[in-house]
């Protein structure tokens, strides 16, 4: 079974658009992405970036995982474009503790007309996430060697993070801070229990929030494992 390729295609990605955002032709996608996956396989052990080597597993539990949320990225960044009165492309998005570059540039591949930054705070993984702009050729993506809270407020429109920090009360108010008004942050989290119980420690700082439910191919079939829930929680500014 070729699990990026049947991933892909039940993720949506042959329609060529999610909410009139163009997406990356399927077979350009998947040697972009195959060409990431190897440079992953390459480069893990120098700077520690995932936990395994095998290629399948990081196809499902790396890449497919990151672009459960592609659809509804789109549909934030058309809205929140809307909202804005201005054409997606104008947005800016970024990818909060890229680590080795996940969720950030398999969006970043997924949809070749949204502007990206990768924002990491560990020179060596910049180094890595460099490298694979310039391979895949992510002419929109940029990195940024920086840490949340140094960043400039109101500078993004759209916030996405995968396997960052919980979201505490300093670290929402980080977040938050460097979105532009109006702007969402879009959280990749497993169980929806424990996002439950994050978003109610925040007590009277808690923003107003909602948690979409993911499905990440050869993974979230049985939904009745908790390890295997995946979920999108989408804060507002």
């Amino acid at each position: 079974m070729n699990y990026l390729h049947d991933g892909l295609v039940q993720l949506g990605f042959e329609k060529g658009e999610f909410y009139g955002i163009k997406t990356t032709e399927l077979s350009l996608l998947e040697k972009k992405l195959d060409s990431y996956i190897k440079a992953l396989q390459e480069y893990n052990a120098k700077f520690d970036l995932i936990n395994t080597d095998q290629y399948d597993q990081i196809v499902i539990k790396h890449i497919l995982d990151s672009l459960s949320g592609a659809e509804k990225v789109a549909r934030l960044a058309s809205e929140i474009a809307a909202a804005s009165g201005v054409e997606p492309e104008a947005l800016n998005l970024a990818d909060i503790g890229s680590g080795a570059g996940l969720p950030g540039i398999p969006l970043a591949a997924a949809f070749p007309d949204l502007n990206f930054t990768l924002v990491e705070r560990m020179t060596k993984r910049c180094s890595f996430l460099n490298h694979c702009a310039s391979l895949l050729e992510l002419n929109r993506v940029s990195v940024e060697e920086n840490q949340a809270e140094r960043l400039e407020q109101k500078r993004f429109d759209l916030c996405v993070f995968r396997a960052f920090r919980p979201l505490e009360k300093k670290m929402t108010h980080v977040l938050r801070r460097i979105l532009k008004d109006g702007g969402k942050l879009a959280a990749y989290k497993a169980k929806a229990e424990k996002i439950k119980e994050e978003m109610e420690a925040l007590g009277s700082n808690m923003p107003s929030y909602t948690v979409e439910s993911l499905t990440v191919p050869f993974l979230t079939e049985n939904s009745e494992e908790e390890e295997r829930q995946r979920n999108l929680v989408i804060i507002e500014k």
